[in-house]
């Protein structure tokens, strides 16, 4: 399945049911009041978080979702059933906006959380609630009411403990690869990674998620390569891990780096970070390298250093112990 992290939707939520106009009709009984039930409510539309998905993918086939419509009334007085409500699913980290209002309308970022998004019209009265003491016979009720209808647009954000950020070709997905074993495509050449790719890194401390973001090169923030599409997927992580060759000018990358999330978004980079030096195993001798942020040589390729970036980013991520 593709990797889809927007899609724009219509929701509509179902109809309420006509009240009824109806009259006993009982032997012995000549003139018999008024008995024409409630129409039931319409159905309502949610948004409920799936914990198995990974793309908004199948939201690009089904661009209407309708809720059930209410049943009208019936005679002595049945109320008509409720309309069925509808729920679509999405992946966890699905931010929920109502177009025309240009409104937020919610998050989802636990299992099965729900949001309704479109409510359905309320049933309409039968006649046999407008009987007064002075109005016996009412020939009159209620229509029911429209439900809600609205254009949404859904966004993924990736949920993940730890995004792998850096240019391409840096070895972020030989990296993930060696920190959790997930089976990343991995290449030389750039653009490698064209959608994300998530990892679960396991010891007998705890669990955390890792994401591999694909590369951002200089200039992504004005639409540049593919780092604008995907540099929302960091905004999520708790971690940083900037990965940098360490054969091609690291210094003068990383600062490349910053400046571009800084111009995206520069409250990301007030998350904790790490800078991981890559490809090691292709230098004779460890360079001198001053930063602020705390920084680890390593060699995916190689598994040098792997197991001291394990550790580090597990104190960095902290003591959950996930079941």
């Amino acid at each position: 399945m593709k990797f889809v992290d927007e899609a724009e939707i219509t929701v509509i939520g179902g109809k309420g049911g006509d009240g009824c106009i109806s009259f006993r009709r009982e032997k012995y009984v000549p003139r018999g009041g008024p008995d024409g039930g409630d129409g039931g409510n319409g159905g309502n539309v949610y948004i409920i978080a799936d914990p198995n998905l990974s793309t908004l993918a199948d939201l690009e086939h089904i661009r209407i979702y309708r809720a059930g419509d209410g049943e009208n009334g019936k005679g002595k007085n049945k109320h008509g059933k409720r309309g069925k409500d509808v729920y679509i699913k999405v992946p966890l980290g699905t931010d929920v906006y109502d177009k025309g209002k240009k409104e937020f309308l919610g998050s989802i970022l636990t299992p099965f959380d729900t949001l309704l998004i479109a409510k359905g019209g309320k049933g309409g009265k039968g006649n046999a609630r407008f009987a007064t003491p002075t109005r016996q016979a009412p020939r009159i009720r209620e229509k029911g009411k429209e439900g809600e209808k609205k254009e949404l647009k859904l966004i993924l954000r990736l949920l993940a403990d730890v995004g792998l950020v850096g240019f391409p070709n840096a070895g972020k997905s030989r990296l993930l690869q060696a920190l959790t074993g997930a089976g990343p495509k991995i290449a030389d050449y750039p653009f490698t990674t064209l959608t994300p790719n998530l990892g679960m890194l396991r010891s007998d401390r705890l669990s955390f998620t890792i994401a591999d973001i694909p590369g951002i090169i200089e200039d992504a923030h004005l639409g540049k390569g593919l780092g604008l599409d995907f540099l929302k997927h960091i905004e999520r992580s708790k971690i940083l891990v900037f990965v940098i060759d360490v054969t091609d000018e690291p210094l003068k990358k990383y600062r490349i780096l910053i400046k571009e999330i800084e111009k995206y978004n520069p409250l990301i980079l007030s998350k904790p970070k790490v800078v991981v030096f890559n490809k090691i195993d292709l230098l004779k001798s460890v360079p001198k390298i001053s930063l602020k942020e705390p920084f680890l040589f390593v060699s995916a390729l190689k598994k040098i250093n792997i197991e001291k970036l394990k550790s580090k980013l597990e104190d960095m991520v902290g003591p959950r112990k996930d079941s």
